[in-house]
């Protein structure tokens, strides 16, 4: 079957890969299957919410072809609006913590977007320093727009209208438990809608961080960027999942070696994390059809998830320990459910 031709390198957004991982879980009887969203042009998920976006701000006049926008992001958000934003012709400024991955910040540069780095935590949180750099900045840049991935209803829309849908036609409207990492929601939400409206009996796994405090949890420290939340979002407010499993930064780095190992696949941290909550409830989905979304790639995570040295000094874990933990199985997860 011959590919569309895409018009230009946004409308190359989403059809992204499902792909069945065979390997990857010791029950044989589940099926579990994970939507590659590092397929698309700028490498993440998060291509989906920026497009929406800035198109809605557009088709609205809220920004125009002298507007700078202005955002905060762990990275994939940055660089998906750095990408749209060349593409429109308009002016980024991506404001980061000094937890950013080194990678997507060249990328962000290499698009003509500019980095404004956030060097400490206010009130403990990078981001809440991250929002209170981009108001300020907001209130010195004329005519400057802040998208606001933490409120924007154009970012759940953006999976809800793409997304969760292609996973739907995908699978012939056939599946049980859907599992989603989540940050600002919009991933998780714009699934669980669709899904809700189109009277799908499917389960949706919200996977969290161990140290966030989305869904009633603890601040604490946290180390792979784009899953949780240190405050919680305007998108989080009120929301409620079938169940939240929360897992630790270790957590994301076993699933990220493990599936490179069983499945040749490299993905990235909050992918990890959601693989290794699939395997540790293995024993709930036996017969079961799942999907799991991945949202980046691996390979921005090299110096950190994937260097045995950053793992040992930033979670303490030494090399023999983790080759151990990637040998074995985890224990069981013990899930939140959220009413």
């Amino acid at each position: 079957m011959t590919s569309p031709i895409a018009s230009n390198v946004l409308d190359a957004i989403g059809r992204t890969p499902l792909i069945q991982l065979k390997r990857f879980l010791s029950d044989e009887s589940i099926e579990l299957f994970v939507k590659l969203e590092a397929a698309n042009p700028g490498g993440s998920a998060k291509d989906r919410p920026a497009r929406e976006m800035l198109e809605t701000a557009l088709r609205t006049g809220e920004i125009h072809g002298g507007s700078t926008i202005i955002e905060s992001s762990s990275g994939n958000m940055g660089i998906g609006l750095a990408q749209a934003c060349r593409y429109h012709g308009l002016k980024f400024i991506c404001v980061v913590d000094p937890r950013a991955q080194r990678q997507n910040l060249a990328i962000i540069k290499a698009l003509g977007g500019e980095i404004e780095l956030v060097e400490y935590p206010l009130n403990g949180d990078f981001l809440t320093a991250r929002i209170a750099r981009v108001k300020r900045l907001l209130r010195e840049t004329p005519h400057s727009f802040w998208p606001n991935q933490y409120a924007n209803p154009a970012n759940p829309l953006a999976h809800y209208q793409g997304t969760i849908r292609e996973i739907d036609e995908a699978l012939g409207h056939d599946f049980d438990v859907l599992f989603v990492a989540t940050s600002s929601t919009g991933t998780a939400q714009g699934c669980r809608d669709f899904l809700q409206r189109s009277g799908r009996n499917v389960e949706v796994v919200a996977v969290d961080s161990v140290g966030s405090v989305l869904f009633g949890g603890i601040a604490g420290t946290r180390m792979i960027p784009g899953l949780g939340a240190g405050q919680i979002p305007r998108l989080a407010v009120g929301q409620s999942f079938d169940h939240v499993a929360r897992v630790s930064d270790l957590d994301c780095v076993v699933g990220c070696r493990k599936v490179a190992h069983r499945e040749a696949l490299l993905v990235g941290g909050s992918s990890g994390g959601v693989l290794t909550t699939v395997e540790r409830m293995q024993e709930q989905l036996a017969g079961k059809r799942c999907v799991a979304i991945l949202h980046d790639s691996g390979t921005r995570y090299l110096e950190t998830v994937f260097n045995d040295a950053w793992v040992e000094s930033a979670l303490g874990c030494n090399p023999s320990r983790l080759a151990e933990m990637i040998q074995h199985g985890p224990a069981d997860v013990e899930l939140e459910p959220i009413a």
